[in-house]
């Protein structure tokens, strides 16, 4: 079963009007594009607007479409140094909508789907690599303990546990034999860096286009927070390091093959040391592990995305294509790592 196109808004209304009765009567709910995996909806009262995010329907990988990790993260970072929608009300129960969702408030900014950004000038372009530079860091800096997250995630061994759990992941999905995958599987286990390092709070998809922009390019919020957890400082920068590298491409675009001066984009040695000046961590001769691993990862992700698109309940229209990228993103990461 795929995630319908429209709610059914008499349930929804009902549900709102008990848990959220200061919010006037939803008039009208429209399904936004973009996302693989949680579905989600605006959510229009009149002049207001609010955002639903539910899971997709059908059957669902195990700890997969985590939204209730996301409804508590965000709670939690409401008023610190990164930027997030504001969480309103979470429901477990299935029969409103026909999955578990949560409401949050609108956040008035627009995704950008091409990292080049082609719309922005020099400047404006330059300022948002910073902003997002100084988001990695705040998360990195972040105080866990003092944000209610000390619980979030299990401290230490981040690598390991994610090269197991998206190794099973990927099995779980698997459509075909991919060599550079098994390759990966093999390695990264044997090259994982010390993990004895403090926990600090991890996007887990912290790429451009899951942060939302002002018309003059001010970073507003970070979204889909689904993969978030506890784990190792420098996993975001090299997952988003990661996603600058990848090819020209309608469905996964990247900045491969285009003139990082000339965008006004830092170089990737530049944004590694940027950031290890500002947190304290250098991933010194183990880069070549990070980028291999978020390869590996995304891969693995993309493999899901496959797999739900071939059992027809994958929540965007381009999800077969984004899954036939796995062979690709492994093989990238598979040339970094071999």
């Amino acid at each position: 079963m795929s995630a319908p196109e429209s709610l059914p808004l008499p349930a929804l209304r009902a549900w709102m009007a008990h848990a959220l009765p200061t919010l006037p009567a939803i008039d009208r709910a429209r399904r936004l594009a973009g996302g693989q995996s949680n579905p989600t909806w605006l959510l229009e009262a009149g002049e207001r607007r609010y955002v639903l995010r539910s899971k997709p329907g059908g059957r669902l990988l195990a700890s997969a479409h985590a939204i209730d990790r996301e409804f508590r993260v965000m709670g939690a970072l409401v008023g610190s140094p990164v930027p997030v929608a504001t969480p309103l009300a979470y429901c477990d129960d299935e029969t409103v909508i026909g999955s578990a969702f949560y409401v949050m408030s609108h956040v008035p900014g627009e995704a950008c789907w091409d990292p080049a950004v082609p719309d922005a000038d020099v400047t404006v372009r330059h300022g948002m690599y910073a902003q997002a530079l100084q988001t990695l860091v705040a998360l990195a800096n972040l105080d866990v303990d003092a944000c209610g997250l000390s619980d979030y995630g299990r401290p230490g061994n981040y690598f390991a546990r994610q090269i197991t759990r998206w190794t099973e992941q990927y099995r779980a999905s698997e459509t075909e034999s991919i060599a550079a995958m098994d390759a990966l599987i093999q390695w990264l286990p044997t090259a994982a860096p010390d993990d004895a390092t403090r926990a600090v709070l991890v996007h887990g998809d912290f790429r451009f286009d899951n942060l939302l922009w002002s018309p003059q390019g001010e970073l507003l919020a970070v979204v889909d927070w689904e993969l978030s957890t506890l784990g190792h400082p420098l996993a975001d920068l090299g997952y988003f390091c990661m996603a600058l590298r990848l090819p020209r491409n309608g469905v996964l675009p990247g900045l491969a093959g285009l003139s990082r001066s000339e965008l006004g984009i830092a170089e990737e040695e530049a944004l590694v040391s940027a950031f290890a000046r500002a947190t304290g961590h250098d991933p010194g001769n183990r880069w070549r592990f990070h980028l291999a691993f978020h390869f590996f990862r995304l891969a693995a992700i993309a493999q899901g995305v496959m797999k739900r698109a071939l059992q027809g309940n994958a929540a965007n229209p381009q999800a077969l294509a984004a899954g036939r990228m796995t062979r690709l993103i492994a093989q990238m990461g598979a040339d970094v790592a071999l």
